[in-house]
């Protein structure tokens, strides 16, 4: 071998490594040329695959099912057992199908699945996502807050003293007893000097009351009811009007507790006088002639509830507009729905809040208000 030779040999190596350096400094880690596509590059060819977009027809097809359901809830007929109520009532806690939905679509690495799911996913954020901040802010002219205290109350004393430190300056109390309503009454009385019942709702206030009278929800369906006597129909109304003398002028407040709702073998979910009782009260919050109004009290359904679209057409809702999250009132164990509501007109909520429970099966709820 010459030394020409010799020379091409330890030249030719140097060469080769040269190129491999260049070729292999490309894949090592920490260099811009290597790490930025790789991850993309094995996504694309992953999805770009016939196989993931085969795997889980079915987990597909229940992701859009759930996603169509949130969509058109409205379009559920009651007519079937009171469905559609039944399914808006507990609307919000459909989302928690996404998650397990999600995790399996991974597991069997679908893509279809995964594609599938932002149909619920968007739906669902459209519905509620404006729930999950904060819109409450500091201050307000007036605090009002309500409380359906439970018929079944074994403290109703201590209910009271809680109530009294809530520091509302309006207070609604539902489904009163007449066991109970003195204890409440004299509970309360120091905190507001002003109060009125009617039937089995009440209004206590710190500023001056006037123009009250019962609201006729219609609690007697059918010609009977007309038969009655308007004492007998007293003891056991269930909604009331009246003025609130503010310094910023008359506030018309209204106090209702719409029907019980059932859920029975035979009937599903029975929402009748619940209904009968809310298309009365939207009549009566319709024809009233003052601006400015707040309907307290437990009307048995959610806003999302189509039986209450005559009053939510009417007055907004101070949880959705100035509220902390879903403010779930019902039952106060474990709260599921909120039912206990605070809707206004003419009125600005600054902040909406749940209470502490009390000895009542539904949680008190607060708002600030202003004008």
């Amino acid at each position: 071998m010459t030394s020409s030779d010799r020379g091409q040999t330890v030249t030719q190596p140097d060469t080769a490594d040269t190129t491999e350096t260049g070729q292999g400094g490309a894949g090592r880690p920490g260099t811009d040329t290597a790490t930025r596509p790789a991850g993309i590059r094995r996504a694309i060819r992953v999805i770009s695959r016939p196989e993931p977009w085969k795997r889980g027809p079915v987990l597909a097809a229940l992701a859009l099912l759930l996603g169509l359901l949130m969509l058109l809830h409205a379009k559920i007929p009651n007519r079937i057992g009171g469905l559609g109520s039944l399914t808006e009532t507990f609307l919000p806690w459909f989302g928690l199908f996404v998650p397990p939905l999600l995790a399996t679509a991974l597991w069997r690495r679908s893509a279809s699945a995964v594609a599938a799911l932002l149909l619920p996913v968007m739906v669902w954020l459209n519905l509620f996502g404006g729930l999950l901040g904060d819109k409450s802010h500091a201050g307000g002219d007036l605090t009002v807050a309500s409380h359906n205290v439970g018929a079944d109350n074994r403290d109703p004393a201590g209910t009271a003293r809680d109530l009294a430190a809530s520091g509302a300056d309006v207070l609604a109390l539902e489904e009163l007893t007449p066991e109970a309503r003195g204890t409440y009454e004299k509970g309360l009385a120091k905190t507001y000097p002003h109060h009125t019942v009617q039937g089995t709702v009440g209004l206590w206030s710190k500023l001056p009351l006037s123009d009250t009278r019962p609201v006729d929800t219609e609690m007697d369906a059918g010609p009977l009811g007309d038969t009655k006597p308007a004492a007998v129909k007293m003891t056991y109304n269930r909604a009331l009007r009246t003025t609130v003398a503010t310094d910023k002028g008359p506030l018309a407040v209204y106090v209702a507790h719409l029907g019980s709702v059932r859920v029975t073998p035979r009937t599903g979910f029975w929402t009748d006088s619940r209904d009968r009782n809310a298309r009365a009260l939207a009549k009566a919050v319709a024809a009233e002639r003052n601006d400015r109004v707040v309907l307290l009290g437990d009307l048995n359904g959610t806003m999302d509830d189509r039986a209450l679209a005559g009053v939510t057409s009417r007055l907004d809702s101070v949880q959705d507009t100035a509220g902390d999250g879903f403010g779930f009132t019902w039952p106060a164990t474990f709260p599921v729905a909120r039912i206990d509501q605070i809707l206004v007109r003419g009125v600005r909520p600054v902040s909406s809040w749940v209470l502490p429970a009390t000895g009542s099966d539904h949680l008190p709820v607060a708002a600030g208000i202003s004008w």
